[in-house]
């Protein structure tokens, strides 16, 4: 995925979801993503390692009734309004739409015609890109708790993935697979940079079992422990896949309140 909090179109700067239960959320949130020796993720606030705001869990109040309970990743566009006006066109829907005083787009949450929800925002200056406290640079940099990796599944992958081309202004790679003896393509789409930053899947052989939503990965430091926290905390574990080891590469979940999300080692 592209760099952390790298200033580019097609580049996911975030996520954040408002729930109910806030404060059983950010309890299930606070111990799942806070495992092993050096935590990647800090529990009290949800903030990573450096004290950088990657992921935001807000409560559920009257002005957010209406959205959907999904992680919803802010990716960068060149132009908000122009964004918008793709996605209406291509038969997304605007949840929310902010203007400054001059009438200048400043963000937004689409749903896109599957019924995914996500965030545009403007490209943010270089100057904005936050450091963290203290962090290191290069080799010596510690590992962080980030959003490893963002992906969709869907039934109509081709149509969605010229949906996101359109709005966000992403390209796209082929990437080839095969499901009972016939040959597809997901895709990869990649930033303005040419790294990749999100996947749309088709709804067949291994995430055939996944929802039309956004799925963040957010890496943990002990995969089982975070799972074993999972379940205890009240959420649930869909799928989980091991390596050759025997150690778990992946895992996709749900919390308290039924949202879905991966977990992956960091």
């Amino acid at each position: 995925m592209s760099n952390l909090f790298a200033p580019c179109v097609g580049g996911v700067l975030s996520a954040d979801i408002a729930v109910p239960e806030h404060e059983r959320e950010l309890r299930f949130y606070a111990r799942v993503l806070s495992t092993g020796p050096h935590p990647l993720w800090r529990a009290e606030d949800l903030m990573n390692n450096l004290g950088m705001p990657i992921i935001g869990l807000g409560a559920r109040s009257a002005d957010y009734a209406h959205l959907p309970l999904q992680w919803m990743p802010h990716i960068q566009v060149a132009d908000v309004a122009a964004s918008v006006e793709r996605a209406l066109a291509l038969g997304g829907s605007a949840l929310m739409h902010a203007t400054a005083d001059d009438g200048t787009s400043q963000w937004a949450v689409l749903l896109d015609p599957n019924g995914a929800a996500f965030g545009i925002i403007p490209v943010i200056p270089a100057e904005a890109v936050p450091q963290g406290d203290g962090a290191a640079s290069g080799d010596a940099a510690p590992p962080v708790g980030r959003i490893a990796w963002l992906d969709l599944t869907v039934t109509d992958a081709a149509a969605t993935r010229d949906f996101y081309r359109q709005v966000i202004g992403w390209s796209v790679q082929h990437v080839e697979l095969e499901d009972g003896g016939e040959r597809y393509a997901d895709y990869t789409m990649l930033g303005v940079d040419g790294n990749p930053a999100a996947g749309v899947c088709h709804a067949r052989g291994a995430n055939a079992a996944l929802p039309p939503v956004w799925m963040l990965y957010l890496p943990v430091g002990d995969m089982a422990e975070s799972l074993r926290r999972v379940e205890e905390e009240g959420g649930k574990v869909v799928t989980a896949a091991r390596g050759d080891d025997g150690a778990y590469v992946y895992a996709a979940v749900q919390d308290p309140v039924g949202v879905y999300l991966a977990l992956m080692p960091g």
